[in-house]
Order: C-alpha cells, then sequence, then structure tokens
C-alpha cells in the first residue's frame, strides 16, 4: 500500500537523532525519498566524533526506503544551498522541506555570553531561514517556468517560543522569531504553491532529556507520551499533498495530543480620542487588564 508521501522528495535537517531521526523514518515509511541532514555535533554545537546522518541514511535504506546523508551546516550559505542541491541532484525534486536543526546553551541571562547569544539565534533561526530561502527559490522558479509545486516547509518552533523559558533567553527569542518567520514565509509563498507552518513539539530529546529525567517517570510498560515518534505523524501529514489549505499555523504535538495554538489577537482595548495623560494611560490600561486574559505562565517561573 502506498503511503500519504510516496514519490515526494523530502529534506530533513537535523535528522541524525531524536525528532529529526524520527521524522526521516516516518517520511520514509511514507514512501518519501529523504535527504538526511545532520551537522553531527554536540548538543551545545560542539563538533561530533560520528555521522549520525549517514547512520539514518543507512537505516532508512537497509528498510527498503531511499535516502542520502548530508553533513553540511544549514546556517551557512554554502551548507543550505547544497542541501537544496542534494535533493535536486540525487532525486531531480525537492517536495518538502523540514527545518529542525538545534542546540541548547541555557544560561540564566546575566549569565548568557554573547557568543551563547549568537551560536543558539544562528542555528535555531538563520539555520530555518536558510534552507528555506534557497528551498522557495526553487518552488519560485517552478513556479514561475509552469511547473507550480505542491510544496511543504514544516518549521520547529518550540513552548519555549510562544510563552518564554527561564534561563532560555536565547532560544525562546529563537524559537520566537522562527514563528513569525512562518507567518511571513506562508504569507509570501502561497502564491508559488509553497505552504508553511510550524510546530512546537514536547518530546524526549538530547535537549530536554534531562528535564524529563527529573520531572516524568518513564512509561511503565504503556504508552511513552515523550516518545519523539509520537509528533512525527502530524509533521508528515504537514508535508504532504494531503494537508493542501493548511498554512501559516502553528501546531503543539505532545504524546497523543495536538493543539492549533492561537497567537496574538487584539484583545480589549480603549480609545479616548485624543492624547492620554500617563495616569490616565494608567487608569486605562489597568481596566484593559482586568477584563483580559491572564497570559500563561512562563516555562520554570515557578
Amino acid at each position: 500500500m502506498s503511503g500519504i508521501c510516496e514519490g515526494r522528495v523530502v529534506v530533513v535537517t537535523g535528522a541524525g537523532r531524536g525528532l529529526g531521526r524520527a521524522h526521516a523514518l516516518a517520511f520514509a515509511a511514507e514512501g518519501a525519498r529523504l535527504v538526511v541532514n545532520d551537522l553531527g555535533v554536540g548538543l551545545d554545537g560542539t563538533p561530533g566524533a560520528d555521522s549520525p546522518a549517514r547512520r539514518v541514511a543507512d537505516e532508512i535504506r537497509a528498510a527498503g526506503g531511499e535516502a542520502v546523508p548530508h553533513g553540511g551546516d544549514v546556517a551557512t550559505t554554502e551548507g543550505a544551498a547544497s542541501l537544496v542541491h542534494t535533493a535536486l541532484e540525487t532525486y531531480g525534486r525537492l517536495d518538502t522541506l523540514v527545518n529542525n536543526a538545534g542546540f541548547l546553551r541555557d544560561r540564566m541571562l546575566v549569565n548568557l555570553d554573547e557568543d551563547d547569544w549568537d551560536a543558539v539565534v544562528r542555528v535555531h533561526l538563520k539555520g530555518h531561514f536558510l534552507p528555506l530561502k534557497h528551498a522557495a527559490a526553487h518552488w519560485r522558479a517552478e513556479a514561475k517556468a509552469g511547473r507550480t509545486p505542491m510544496a511543504r516547509v514544516v518549521n520547529t518552533s518550540s513552548g519555549a517560543g510562544l510563552l518564554g523559558s527561564v534561563g532560555q533567553g536565547n532560544y525562546s527569542a529563537a524559537k520566537a522569531g522562527i514563528v513569525a518567520l512562518t507567518l511571513v514565509a506562508a504569507a509570501e509563498m502561497g502564491r508559488y504553491g509553497v505552504q508553511v507552518n510550524a510546530i512546537a513539539p514536547a518530546a524526549r530529546t538530547r535537549m530536554t532529556e534531562e528535564t524529563f529525567a527529573r520531572t516524568m517517570a518513564a512509561p511503565a510498560g504503556g504508552f511513552d507520551a515523550m516518545a519523539p515518534e509520537n509528533v512525527s505523524p502530524l509533521v508528515v501529514w504537514l508535508g504532504s499533498a494531503a494537508s493542501a489549505g493548511v498554512t501559516g499555523r502553528v501546531f503543539e504535538a505532545e504524546g497523543g495530543r495536538i493543539t492549533v495554538m492561537e497567537g496574538w489577537r487584539p484583545g480589549p482595548s480603549a480609545d479616548k480620542g485624543t492624547r492620554w495623560t500617563p495616569a490616565e494611560a494608567g487608569d486605562a490600561t489597568l481596566k484593559l487588564l482586568a477584563e483580559g486574559e491572564a497570559p500563561g505562565a512562563v516555562y520554570g517561573a515557578g
């Protein structure tokens, strides 16, 4: 039986481990041909000794699928361009881009070095922008040549990007930026047949396993709600032609739960019709806050 991604060519960044690996395997199981990208770095972004992208590509091929590894740095122009080129050179097309690569350098703001800020924002936010830019340029050229694609992009944000997370100012800012990038890309690229969505997953990966080890017990033979494989079905569907018409949206995915996230919308408002005094502005604002909904708690604020 054919899968919902039969014949599609899918690129997944950061696919050597965790969520990215789960996504790549799930796409392959649905008939997709994969470019498996992973730079092979440690949790903090320092170079590693192995090639996880090759291991995952080998795993897909051993199961009867098609996959090639890519070890380039997608937060560089050369690496991102090479990623798209690898898909086109190997398979002759590109249908879906899943931006997933990332790492952590957690610090409280007063202890957060500039290098730690730059490194995390670079790999998460720039590492989304550059593959998206090069893939979108290809799809736009295809559309202008009369070959409008059914292209899909799935970006990876986080609950930290939606609510904030104590000790993760750099990560939270980058993940919030990915949401805004998703909305802009969806608006700009829709005319060329490109749909762009984002997920905010909760799963046990290298970046979260320490947190989950402190806060959650291991499953006792039942459903493992924190397994990264739980997130992948939504990603595969968003990356398939079956998701036609769904774009510019953000979804939380955790265990067996999928939630449509609804972002900033106008709440209570007051208009004096002329300039406020500071005291009047303060009184009006307090009344509006009393009428509005309280924001969600920042993760770790306790």
